[in-house]
């Protein structure tokens, strides 16, 4: 780990509080320039630090870059050691992931970017994506799973996110099936599950697992197409909130929910907080419309629905939608 690393994890560490140039450089045991030094690339990179004569150097409480030094020290320790993968700008942290998959095949590993400029949704669709507003993130998961039990992932996915919204904000989002997370009424975050598989023995051999989420409202506002749909978790006055912290605090519930996944257990938490249930539902099979109305979700997340003829049917994949209002 570089000097700049180590320093930024010190500074993280201890958010707001000012240490001294000499103190840092004897804990790291280098010299005063090279802290010095450190202090400036940091500076470029976009971090707020602030020097004070004869006291040192601090970083602002409010400084909310995406940092590895920072989200590492919140994992649970069994994932501490993961490798990140952290860029300012790519088109996509999915695509990334593959290649990163393909490169290291046998490691697991998180993938995240300040922005994305060809973020993937559902479908073929373009996830809205801009800077310092978002948490755009996508894990490289190593599974021991059939191709059938894969499809939890993102049900699994979908709980995680709430938990940890719940956690670390109290605000209390629900899901659209199958994977849309929304908060007074508005789509806030969407989840991409993308799988590579062993066709011979019928397992997987890795997936991605891409997870977008509107942390703040961007500065422009959203894309007029957008603004009927999609919001934000945060408003104006959720100043004290961070989105390392909320990034961690998904990693951590999802790998909680993930390590027993076969149990299903975690699908009582989604059925909670799935909305569906007895609102009158559209969705297309092949070129024929129908319109249904949500009763349960089956053992592998599937939604069970009772279309107009009174026959039940579960839909095991695909799109929804819901006249508004939702409530």
């Amino acid at each position: 780990m570089s000097t700049k690393n180590k320093l930024l994890a010190i500074l993280e560490q201890q958010k707001g509080q000012t240490i001294s140039g000499q103190d840092l450089a004897r804990c790291l045991d280098v010299s005063r320039t090279s802290i010095w030094k450190a202090i400036s690339t940091l500076r470029k990179e976009g971090y707020d630090i602030e020097a004070k004569t004869n006291k040192g150097y601090s970083l602002s409480t409010e400084s909310d870059l995406l940092s590895s030094e920072a989200i590492r020290p919140l994992l649970m320790q069994e994932l501490k050691r993961q490798p990140f993968y952290l860029f300012k700008a790519i088109e996509s942290t999915n695509q990334e992931a593959k290649k990163i998959a393909i490169e290291h095949s046998s490691e697991a590993a998180i993938v995240l970017s300040e922005e994305q400029l060809k973020g993937k949704g559902r479908l073929g669709r373009f996830f809205y994506s801009p800077p310092k507003t978002g948490i755009y993130m996508s894990l490289i998961l190593k599974p021991n799973l059939t191709t059938t039990d894969a499809t939890l992932i993102t049900t699994a996915a979908a709980v995680a996110v709430c938990l940890a919204i719940e956690k670390i904000t109290e605000k209390k989002p629900s899901i659209k099936w199958v994977n849309d997370i929304y908060l007074n009424d508005y789509k806030i975050a969407g989840i991409l599950t993308e799988a590579v598989t062993n066709f011979e023995n019928r397992t997987i051999d890795t997936i991605i697992l891409g997870i977008g989420l509107n942390f703040k409202t961007p500065v422009a506002g959203f894309p007029p197409e957008l603004e009927s749909i999609a919001g934000s978790l945060l408003n104006e006055e959720d100043t004290k909130i961070m989105r390392n912290e909320l990034i961690a605090e998904i990693i951590n519930q999802f790998y909680q929910i993930y390590r027993e996944i076969g149990k299903r257990d975690f699908l009582d938490d989604y059925k909670k907080r799935c909305f569906v249930f007895g609102k009158t539902i559209h969705f297309k099979q092949g070129k024929q419309d129908f319109k249904a109305i949500p009763i349960d979700i089956d053992q592998q997340g599937g939604l069970i629905v009772k279309l107009e003829d009174g026959q039940l049917q579960t839909l095991s994949y695909g799109e929804i939608t819901i006249q508004r209002p939702f409530n």
